[in-house]
């Protein structure tokens, strides 16, 4: 009988360190909100080379993978850090993640090149490993909101979700019990017995039974709607502050939520809008990367572009996740600038955000909201637009988000569909 020894990783031994779980220990990193900087310029965010070599060498220290001990030994016998063996290991994993598309190295940007500062024809060196900069592919985002997902359902003690569920029934190939005249367009999943027993009552007892269109009887099965669903995202600078960084989480649920969607409910779709100063439509690929900034709060113009897109899903359900943690604080005006107002709740700014509320209640989009902070103010605001749309509002805590978030989803109370 085959025998398998497990023992510490060591040097040289590549294949036995689990990628999957290296990406697990690194999802703080990839999935870093700008909670250390905070005044980038634009909300999506990337990475070095270098920074991955420091953060994957912190994931092998703290998870025991390698000892200091031996760190240390790889750093001996060498002029720098660069020539040492521990940078070449650091080298080979990275190369394995790029192979097994975890992640993609940008081409080095022009201006560098033009300049002198990266030689493209060459391996990156220190310096270029400094410039050089990598995203995370749609397999690591997939793998993160799984594992994101797991975890949040592991806590709540839930198994598998099936689809959404309403009161309406519709003919289809799940049954309930009960049968109806075939009408043109149900499924035909026909009721032999019902078909059989309303021509015998037709024409009586005999042979051949002549069967005429109103005989047909169809099985009738529970009507599964589909639920097109944007997800706003609050990126403004008050997402971290405080010493709490409240936008890590949040970003999570969106991965855990995509996942959600694509396995279990694949009729629906998700669509990420950020809203900062102004709002955008953003990939769900490009998740991870999205970070905070120095930013203030246009919720206005994030509802406006949420509408857009809903707009456009031909769904029975049509709602939005909201998930921020601050008040309106900025708007933008007919002439395109940007109006900002940090201080109370400016009416101006409120005026309009509560215009885009009635319109989503017009159109019949439901929002949903889930509140990080519970300001008097702010609490306010949320019960009115809440009140408005006829929605739901959760005064949440980064920890219990996702739990929050997940369960509305799935045992949302719709409204019928005729």
């Amino acid at each position: 009988m085959p025998v398998t020894k497990y023992s510490r990783f060591t040097p040289g031994d590549l294949d036995d360190l689990s990628l999957e779980d290296l990406v697990q220990q690194l999802s703080e990193y990839l999935l870093g909100s700008g909670f250390q900087d905070m005044f980038s310029v634009h909300p999506l965010g990337d990475h070095t080379l270098s920074e991955l070599q420091e953060a994957i060498l912190n994931a092998l220290l703290e998870h025991d993978t390698l000892s200091s001990e031996t760190i240390e030994k790889l750093l001996s016998n060498a002029g720098d850090f660069e020539s040492s063996e521990l940078a070449q290991l650091l080298n080979r994993i990275i190369e394995r993640m790029q192979n097994e598309d975890y992640i993609r190295v940008s081409p080095p940007d022009p201006d560098l090149t033009a300049a002198g500062m990266v030689d493209p024809s060459k391996p990156a060196d220190a310096d270029d490993k400094r410039q050089v900069r990598f995203e995370v592919t749609d397999k690591t985002v997939d793998f993160l909101g799984y594992k994101t997902l797991r975890d949040l359902l592991a806590g709540l003690g839930k198994a598998s979700f099936g689809q959404h569920e309403t009161k309406e029934l519709a003919s289809g190939v799940e049954v309930v019990g009960s049968s109806k005249p075939y009408s043109f367009g149900d499924t035909l999943n026909l009721d032999v017995t019902g078909t059989l027993l309303s021509a015998i009552g037709r024409n009586g007892i005999g042979v051949p039974i002549e069967l005429e269109p109103s005989d047909l009887y169809v099985h009738q099965a529970e009507y599964r709607s589909s639920c097109a669903t944007v997800l706003m995202l609050d990126c403004s600078h008050s997402m971290i502050l405080y010493g709490e960084d409240r936008f890590t989480p949040a970003k999570r649920v969106a991965l855990a939520l995509a996942h959600l969607i694509r396995t279990q409910f694949p009729g629906d779709s998700l669509h990420l809008v950020l809203f900062h100063d102004s709002a955008e439509e953003v990939p769900l690929s490009k998740l991870a990367s999205v970070r905070v900034g120095p930013y203030y709060t246009n919720t206005c113009e994030g509802l406006r572009l949420a509408q857009r897109i809903l707009a456009r899903q031909q769904k029975d359900m049509r709602q939005i996740i909201m998930i921020t943690d601050g008040k309106p604080s900025a708007l933008t005006l007919e002439n395109g600038s940007i109006y900002k107002n940090p201080f109370g709740l400016d009416p101006l700014v409120i005026d309009q955000t509560f215009q885009e509320v009635f319109a989503c209640r017009r159109s019949g989009v439901l929002i949903n909201t889930f509140m990080l902070a519970r300001d008097f103010m702010l609490v306010g605001f949320v019960k009115k637009v809440t009140e408005i749309v006829r929605g739901k509002a959760y005064f949440t805590t980064p920890d219990s988000l996702g739990q929050y978030v997940l369960m509305d989803y799935v045992n949302k109370k719709i409204r019928s569909v005729h």
